[in-house]
């Protein structure tokens, strides 16, 4: 009976060895995959930021256009004319800081592109592999 179990072992042992290298292509190939998505997904981050930067700074230049506007009005007369423009360029602007505040903050979401959590999930496999993980039960 002994000498049974024993042959079953010995298979389920080969078995085992032979499908490791079929597992740690798999393990590879999500680890991979994994890194492409958390790249993809901070490029993303980072490219919103950039574009709400560009938006910033093109409602910037209208807001400064109109703010030279109102101050040659202003130097010119002594009117209300000057006055709404310059009430017209600040709101402007309010909107370009607010466009810059929440493209700094999409920027700083996706820089830098490292994917830290793929490299920490690849130095847990490693550490599995080789046997040093620890098991924590909290």
């Amino acid at each position: 009976m002994t000498g049974e179990r024993g042959e079953t072992s010995r298979r389920s042992l080969f078995t085992l060895i032979g499908n490791l290298p079929t597992l740690l292509i798999d393990l590879v190939r999500n680890e991979l995959e994994s890194l492409k998505n958390e790249i993809a997904g901070k490029l993303k981050s980072a490219g919103i930021g950039i574009g709400l930067l560009a938006g910033a700074v093109f409602i910037a230049l209208f807001a400064l256009m109109v703010l030279i506007a109102a101050a040659v009005l202003g130097l010119a007369t002594v009117l209300p004319a000057w006055a709404a423009a310059l009430i017209v360029g600040g709101i402007i602007l309010v909107i370009a800081v607010i466009l810059a505040l929440a493209g700094i903050g999409a920027l700083k979401k996706g820089v830098p592109p490292a994917p830290t959590d793929t490299i920490k999930s690849i130095k847990k496999d490693v550490r599995t592999i080789k046997g040093t993980e620890r098991n924590v039960t909290s």
